[in-house]
């Protein structure tokens, strides 16, 4: 096995230690894939990633023995990551954590180089320290229950973005690489964490009122039932969603991946449908074409929203 591999990253030269170890066994999803796998996939990505991940806090899901070993998640910074890998320190209950920021290609390669498979990003980002604990993201996670097919997923997504149009907000599809879809809201940062999940809580609820046999705002598994659970949750301070582009610790490699509604009607959709494989050809067609940067105050939304219920 080779011990490094030397690669040149911009102006940076980093070294990937133990580029054959296989992160990804081979299996009936798909081929193995080794770290200098996971480092080439997110050097071919970097460009569309980005975006994403710059002036956000991360939160790293590791492997160092790939997906069948132990996994561990890393907030803090280590003493040992280079100075010139971005960092933020931003309060927390009693406390401060030093979060990586990621800013370049390099930073990306280095983290793969750290078995980090999954980057998970804030919903707010630090340019300003005064709105930190204000999101310009807004998620609304989708999951099927149990034993559910992905059909449900995707109705539910259908049921979601028509009502975001009638709420006339923006917002834009994404499979998560594991079990379901993300509809995000992309937001001026002009409301408290606390604000937008109210919102996005009573958003829930009307869908969950017109469709009460379908759909449910249930946090418990035991009171959902058969029922597709709108989760709300990552809206809230020093939570996370995983980033697009982002590959998960599953077999096969899937990434999760910004898709149109017209995609919606692809029966082949499902939660990993592109992979490492594919992913970055997907991305190219960039479904999300200016959508991010047409943030909308909830102010207008709230209203409409409250003559429907």
């Amino acid at each position: 096995m080779t011990s490094t591999e030397t690669v040149r990253v911009g102006r940076r030269t980093l070294d990937i230690h133990r580029p054959d170890k296989v992160l990804f066994p081979a299996s009936g999803s798909g081929r193995e894939y080794t770290k200098s796998d996971l480092v080439e996939y997110y050097r071919a990505v970097a460009r569309i990633m980005l975006p994403h991940l710059r002036g956000r806090p991360l939160m790293l899901e590791r492997h160092p023995d790939g997906i069948d070993g132990p996994q561990f998640m890393q907030k803090n910074t280590p003493d040992h990551y280079p100075d010139w890998v971005d960092r933020v320190e931003v309060p927390k209950e009693g406390g401060t954590v030093v979060h990586t920021v990621c800013e370049d290609t390099a930073t990306l390669v280095y983290l793969a180089d750290q078995a980090c498979i999954t980057l998970h990003r804030w919903l707010s980002r630090t340019d300003r320290t005064d709105r930190i604990d204000k999101p310009d993201r807004l998620v609304f996670d989708l999951d099927p229950p149990d034993g559910g097919d992905f059909t449900s997923v995707r109705q539910a997504a259908r049921l979601m973005g028509e009502l975001l149009d009638e709420l006339k907000l923006p917002a834009g599809l994404m499979t998560t690489g594991s079990r379901g879809l993300h509809v995000v809201v992309p937001l001026t940062r002009s409301h408290a964490f606390d604000e937008v999940r109210d919102f996005a809580t009573d958003v829930a609820s009307t869908l969950v009122d017109a469709h009460p046999h379908d759909l449910t705002i249930e946090a418990r598994k035991k009171d959902r039932g058969d029922r597709l659970y709108l989760d709300v949750q990552r809206n809230a301070y020093a939570q996370t969603a995983v980033v697009p582009f982002a590959v998960r610790a599953k077999p096969g490699a899937p990434v999760a991946v910004p898709i149109s509604w017209s995609q919606l009607d692809d029966p082949h959709l499902d939660a990993r449908r592109w992979s490492i494989a594919d992913a970055a050809e997907q991305g190219r067609a960039d479904p999300w074409a200016g959508l991010m940067q047409r943030g909308r105050s909830l102010g207008p939304a709230r209203r409409l929203l409250d003559s429907l219920r």
